[in-house]
C-alpha cells in the first residue's frame, strides 16, 4: 500500500466553514449541526467529506509532511465562495476522516478553481515529502482567454429595507434577518459574528 500517496474527489458545490460559523454572546465559535436549519449545512459536508476520503482510501493513514494538490469545480464561475475560504472547510474533513493526522501536515498547497455546472466537485491529491517534490511555473498565453471579470457587491439588503421603510416609516432602522430575510428593528433581533450577522427571535430560537 502506498502510504505516501491519497487521492480524494469529493461530489458537490464546496462550501466555506465561514459562512456558516456563528458566535456566542461570549465571543466563542458556534458551528450548528442538528438545528435543522441552514446553517447545518457545514457540518454535514464536513463529515461528508470524511466519510468519502475514508471510503476512497480504505485503512490508509498519511503521517509525514505534505504536498497538496486542490482542484475545485464550482457551478458557476460568478457565484460561489471564496476559494481561500474553503480550504479549511477540506482540511478539516480530510483530518477528521483519519486519512491525515493534522492539517499542520500540509506545508505546500496550490489550489486551482475550474467550473463544470453539471459536476461540482472538489479533487484533493496529497504527496508525502519524502518521495515527492513541487516543481510549478506560470507562462504566458499563446492564445488569451476571455477575462472573468469582478464587480463590487451589490447593496441588495439596504435596497430591500429602503424599499420597506418607504411603506412603513417605522421600520426606519430596521435591519433583515440574515436566515429569513425579514425585516425586523434591533429590538427584535439577535446579533452574532460581532454584530455583522443579524437573526430575527424565531430565526434565532430554531438555531439554539
Amino acid at each position: 500500500m502506498n502510504t505516501n500517496y491519497a487521492k480524494v474527489i469529493v461530489a458537490g458545490s464546496p462550501i466555506s466553514k465561514s459562512n456558516f460559523k456563528l458566535f456566542n454572546t461570549s465571543g466563542r465559535a458556534i458551528l450548528p449541526s442538528n438545528s435543522g436549519a441552514y446553517h447545518d449545512r457545514y457540518a454535514h459536508y464536513e463529515e461528508e467529506i470524511a466519510y468519502t476520503a475514508r471510503l476512497q482510501n480504505p485503512h490508509k493513514v498519511l503521517t509525514e509532511s505534505l504536498i497538496a494538490v486542490l482542484k475545485v469545480y464550482y457551478k458557476s464561475s460568478k457565484r460561489h465562495p471564496d476559494t481561500n475560504n474553503i480550504t479549511k472547510s477540506i482540511f478539516d474533513g480530510i483530518e477528521k476522516s483519519g486519512l491525515i493526522i493534522n492539517d499542520a501536515q500540509i506545508r505546500r498547497l496550490i489550489i486551482e478553481e475550474f467550473y463544470d455546472a453539471k459536476a461540482p466537485r472538489f479533487e484533493l491529491e496529497l504527496f508525502g515529502e519524502s518521495i515527492y517534490y513541487m516543481d510549478y511555473s506560470i507562462k504566458k498565453k499563446t492564445i488569451l482567454d476571455e477575462p472573468i471579470e469582478y464587480e463590487l457587491p451589490s447593496n441588495r439588503k439596504l435596497h430591500k429595507v429602503n424599499k420597506l421603510v418607504k411603506k412603513a416609516p417605522s421600520l426606519k432602522n430596521a435591519c433583515l434577518c440574515n436566515i429569513c430575510g425579514k425585516a425586523v428593528t434591533k429590538g427584535e433581533s439577535v446579533s452574532a459574528n460581532k454584530g455583522t450577522t443579524l437573526f430575527c427571535r424565531d430565526c434565532f430560537k430554531k438555531l439554539f
